[in-house]
């Protein structure tokens, strides 16, 4: 038999769950601008009728209800949608900081004619070829000098720009991956409290919807993927490796390495293996430090390298007003002190490397003639050597293309004499040097007997960098090579303190049989003005005037690259987003109608109480004798 209070109970059942959703509804309105919050349903659900079927049961007509309860008070939320967001979003932060850094990128290249390193080199060849006018006035040198000054620091500028936008990225990598450490500490303690909670029976909605803006944050700095190993145990992933598992969130460490300046790497913390990024902001900081920026640095490294070493090869032989000769007129760096370019590469006190950037052949070659010889050249290139066929038909200048369209880091071309001269370039592998020739082999004879290069031919006859006196293989003296400069010659190269104490050193003319040349001569100045329009540039960039104009257009083109990905990223993001907000979001007038219909079902309970105590009431009060 049901209780006489009965009706009591129920109704005070139906106040406590409307209570519990007016509640949930005041929650949800009060985060409506909450950050990552989600709109909270109230689930009820009828209570346990009086009797369950059995043998025991009492007759009635049926199962006698006792009200409703809150069966779970539930959050909404699409998972699929969630973690369609979390993938998008690596690519969304890649692109948004490759965006930044290209832009200052822009901006470091975009520079006022008048003052730009194009504009400057221009006024260096104007100020040669008015010395070649007039070769015994002492003012055009004063130009020259003063003109080599002002270029020279216009390409230390932009080095110093470069540098600092890396310097920039490096310390960016710092912060996002302390960052990320730190994400990944909130999130494991997050699973914790998640889990405990979930063990007494409880949804912790607020705390799904912390964690869940946690990963959301993480996505767009790693590229990361989410599961559960079991309904309790949530896992990210990144990397390749596991990040978060249940109440453990791994760490990540930098590590300098030589290979990269002295710049981090980000390693495991605990087994200290590198971690490779495919993905979000801080691969976009890394392959910008690493890739981007560096190879910037590398082009303008080479233009300058190639610039001052062509300058210097015309000026050498020159004589000035005073007789003197054999100057540079940019002062080179060079690596090592030794001659020979030998170097202690493991700093064990013995030497173990030739660092050479330049060797010059002792004949002279026509480039038009037929070399009538065969073979194949190995150089070194990205990775391992690059094998360069010729043929008895070929010309040395289709030789020499071949060098340089082929891939390798050297490269050939003619000096002014008409002999092959062979240069390195900068390495694509940060742990070889750039500017350093690592090998030259010739299985014939064109680099033997033909260009006067090479001792031998074969193994026996090759030079290799990675071992002291390589030089010896190099027919002819020391004159005929070149060490290898110090790293980023653009940042350390000067006028010729020599020639700026005294300008009349400055070479204008050649001389004939070993005498100097005579006070009207103008040949070495003009043949110093003709490098502005004539095909130096080694490699596939034919003119100094082909190295500007490729690097405005790469710069350009990267930055239209970056902003059209990230536009389009950007409304990727977008739509995933509203269609988020359109599920989880909080909508006012939807929560008010809620609120209206749990307002009259509080008040339709209290109005039931009121009713059966009245009815209690004539029972106990108003019955009896």
């Amino acid at each position: 038999m049901q209780s006489t209070f009965t009706g009591v109970e129920i109704g005070k059942r139906s106040m406590v769950a409307h209570q519990t959703g007016m509640t949930t509804i005041g929650h949800n309105l009060s985060n409506a601008s909450t950050e990552g919050y989600s709109r909270q349903r109230v689930e009820f659900s009828p209570f346990e009728p009086i009797y369950l079927p059995g043998l025991n049961r009492e007759e009635t007509p049926g199962q006698i209800g006792q009200g409703t309860v809150v069966e779970r008070i539930q959050r909404v939320r699409d998972e699929l949608l969630d973690k369609r967001i979390i993938a998008q979003g690596s690519g969304e932060g890649y692109w948004d900081t490759r965006d930044k850094y290209v832009l200052q990128l822009e901006r470091l290249y975009n520079e006022p004619a008048d003052v730009s390193i194009r504009g400057r080199m221009d006024a260096f060849w104007d100020a040669w070829q008015e010395l070649s006018l007039h070769p015994a006035d002492s003012a055009p040198r004063k130009a020259v000098i003063e003109r080599g000054k002002t270029l020279i620091d216009s390409i230390k500028e932009r080095y110093k720009g470069l540098t600092s936008l890396q310097n920039m990225a490096e310390e960016d990598i710092q912060g996002t991956v302390k960052r990320v450490n730190e994400l990944s500490r909130q999130i494991a303690g997050l699973n914790e409290q998640i889990q405990k909670i979930k063990a007494q029976g409880d949804n912790p909605n607020d705390l799904y919807d912390r964690r869940d803006l946690l990963v959301e944050k993480l996505s767009s700095i790693i590229d990361i993927t989410t599961d559960y190993r079991d309904p309790d145990e949530f896992i990210i992933h990144t990397a390749g490796n596991v990040l978060v598992q249940g109440r453990i969130g791994r760490q990540f460490d930098l590590v300098s390495g030589i290979d990269t300046e002295g710049f981090s790497h980000v390693v495991w913390k605990e087994s200290g293996e590198e971690a490779h990024f495919a993905s979000g902001s801080l691969k976009a900081l890394i392959e910008m430090r690493d890739v981007t920026l560096r190879n910037e640095i590398q082009s303008l490294d080479s233009m300058t390298m190639n610039f001052i070493d062509l300058v210097n090869e015309a000026h050498r032989p020159g004589y000035g007003t005073n007789g003197k000769t054999g100057l540079d007129f940019f002062t080179e760096h060079p690596f090592v002190t030794n001659v020979a370019g030998n170097y202690d590469r493991n700093g064990d006190g013995v030497y173990d490397a030739t660092y050479i950037f330049r060797m010059t052949g002792q004949n002279k070659l026509d480039s038009r003639a037929q070399i009538g010889l065969e073979g194949t050249l190995s150089l070194s290139g990205q990775s391992g050597l690059v094998q360069v066929p010729y043929y008895a038909t070929d010309t040395v200048a289709d030789v020499v293309r071949r060098i340089n369209n082929s891939g390798a880091e050297v490269v050939a071309r003619l000096d002014r004499e008409g002999r092959l001269t062979l240069k390195g370039t900068p390495a694509a592998d940060p742990a070889n040097p750039d500017f350093v020739i690592r090998h030259v082999e010739d299985s014939g004879r064109f680099l033997e007997g033909y260009a006067g290069l090479l001792q031998n031919r074969g193994p026996e006859g090759a030079f290799r960098w990675d071992q002291a006196d390589s030089a010896l293989q190099l027919q002819g003296t020391a004159a005929d090579y070149a060490v290898a400069p110090i790293a980023h010659p653009s940042g350390w190269i000067e006028v010729n303190p020599a020639l700026v104490k005294e300008p009349a050193s400055i070479a204008s003319g050649y001389g004939e049989n070993g005498k100097p040349a005579n006070p009207g001569n103008g040949e070495a100045a003009l043949a110093i003005a003709s490098i502005r329009n004539s095909d130096v540039m080694v490699g596939k960039l034919g003119t100094f005037d082909d190295y500007f104009a490729d690097a405005v257009a790469r710069v350009g083109l990267m930055g239209e690259q970056s902003d059209r990905a990230l536009e389009t990223q950007n409304l990727i993001m977008k739509q995933l987003k509203d269609m988020r907000d359109s599920i989880s979001g909080v909508n006012i007038d939807e929560e008010l109608s809620q609120m209206i219909k749990y307002q009259h079902g509080y008040a339709a309970a209290a109005r039931f109480i009121s009713t059966v105590n009245e009815m209690l009431d004539t029972i106990i009060n108003r019955m009896g004798v």
